[in-house]
């Protein structure tokens, strides 16, 4: 029975081949603009997400501020200092934390031979390349042992690199920070930059070694990775530790600025979802635009076919098989034509391959610009909305010829 379906479905498609075929393109056209819609917002989050793995995820920053209410007898405006003292309370207080490292950083004269910049020099710790998502692109980076030692190494950002050497080794070479040599034992990849920050033009020195170029009693900032999946907890925590120990309110926000990475990654997660919702609603309108078409094709089909109805109903048919011969056509229409629109669609998005996002603003961040991804979830939910546009439509016209009077269908002219 299911093959006689299929096999008269394919008939008819056959008896009116211009026809089906504009219907098919219509259903192909709108289910290829679902894939792309939902492609698209697939590689809006995986920018977004690709943007954000740039600085590292669960990441927290802490920064020293001034306070703006009165606690513990202590006055507003009051400025808060760190000391590697509190790099020590954050590991014993919060067992979240997995890297931890003081940060202090000074603008410096930086020579190599006959060329002097001003860059940005920083103390570290050997594990800065874990909680800063730096990659080694030549060399290494600082170790323990040269912390201990407090040795004159530095490791160049990839444009500190190009402004000092241009296009010549740098590894093994020496280079002087406000009159003093430093060796250079590695080059760092390049990282995402936007505007005016300085990530690729850092230098990166022990954090011992820092002492001899700026006052390291007194930290810039504290960084630190964990974890912990409720990072709102652990900054409660945080802020309920450091205001113990500074004596200061722990709601007040301006005393401690937090900057927390999993924050903006929530925030990127809500906006993608909105906009693979609006996109999918978008591309359903659409599909069904092709869906109306192929619904009143059809109808017309039912009205030129009455005669042939009428003969197969005083032929012993049953309203139930005339139902599911005409809702067997539209089906296979729909995914004939859904087939053809998921071809089209691949062949689209290799076509337009990057679309400019992140990279219009921000220094070597092709990884933050748009792709169209299209992944098996986007095939399915493609499918399942074509299958849904396909049986809506085929139904009215299925229906209206199941109901046909045998007699009165054998009279239509």
């Amino acid at each position: 029975m299911t093959k006689d379906l299929w096999r008269e479905a394919y008939a008819a498609m056959r008896h009116n081949r211009r026809r089906t075929f504009l219907t098919m393109l219509g259903m192909a056209w709108g289910i290829a603009t679902v894939v792309m819609l939902l492609s698209y917002g697939n590689g809006f989050g995986q920018a977004c997400a690709n943007i954000l793995a740039n600085f590292g995820t669960r990441l927290m920053i802490v920064l020293p501020g001034r306070t703006s209410m009165q606690a513990g007898g202590q006055k507003a405006g009051v400025p808060l200092r760190f000391t590697l003292e509190d790099v020590d309370l954050l590991k014993q207080s919060l067992p979240e934390i997995t890297q931890i490292e003081p940060t202090v950083s000074k603008n410096c004269h930086v020579q190599y031979e006959m060329r002097t910049y001003d860059l940005r020099v920083a103390g570290g710790r050997p594990n800065d390349t874990r909680i800063r998502n730096l990659t080694i692109d030549r060399g290494r980076f600082h170790n323990l042992e040269d912390q201990l030692q407090r040795a004159h190494v530095a490791v160049i950002g990839s444009e500190a690199k190009e402004k000092l050497f241009s296009g010549r080794n740098a590894v093994h070479e020496h280079i002087r920070i406000d009159g003093i040599s430093f060796e250079v034992i590695g080059v760092l990849a390049p990282k995402i930059q936007v505007g005016d920050n300085d990530v690729n033009r850092a230098i990166y020195v022990p954090f011992t070694t820092m002492a001899d170029l700026a006052d390291t009693h007194y930290l810039e900032a504290i960084w630190f990775t964990y974890e912990s999946k409720d990072y709102l907890k652990l900054e409660r925590s945080l802020r309920y530790a450091m205001a113990l120990a500074h004596k200061f309110n722990p709601t007040d926000r301006r005393a401690l600025v937090v900057f927390n990475l999993m924050e903006q990654v929530h925030q990127f997660e809500v906006i993608t979802l909105g906009l693979k919702l609006l996109l999918a609603f978008i591309g359903t309108l659409t599909l069904g635009i092709g869906g109306v078409g192929l619904m009143n094709i059809m109808l017309v089909s039912v009205t030129q076919r009455t005669r042939e109805i009428g003969v197969e109903k005083s032929l012993g048919a049953r309203p139930r098989d005339i139902f599911l011969q005409f809702l067997a056509e539209a089906l296979t229409i729909t995914f004939l034509g859904g087939a053809l629109g998921i071809v089209l669609a691949f062949a689209v998005s290799l076509a337009v391959g990057r679309l400019t996002l992140y990279s219009a603003v921000a220094k070597h961040a092709e990884a933050g610009d748009i792709r169209l991804v299209i992944d098996p979830g986007t095939l399915i939910v493609a499918t399942l909305i074509l299958g849904l546009i396909g049986l809506v439509s085929g139904m009215l016209p299925a229906i209206r010829a199941s109901r046909l009077d045998p007699i009165e269908a054998l009279r239509y002219e």
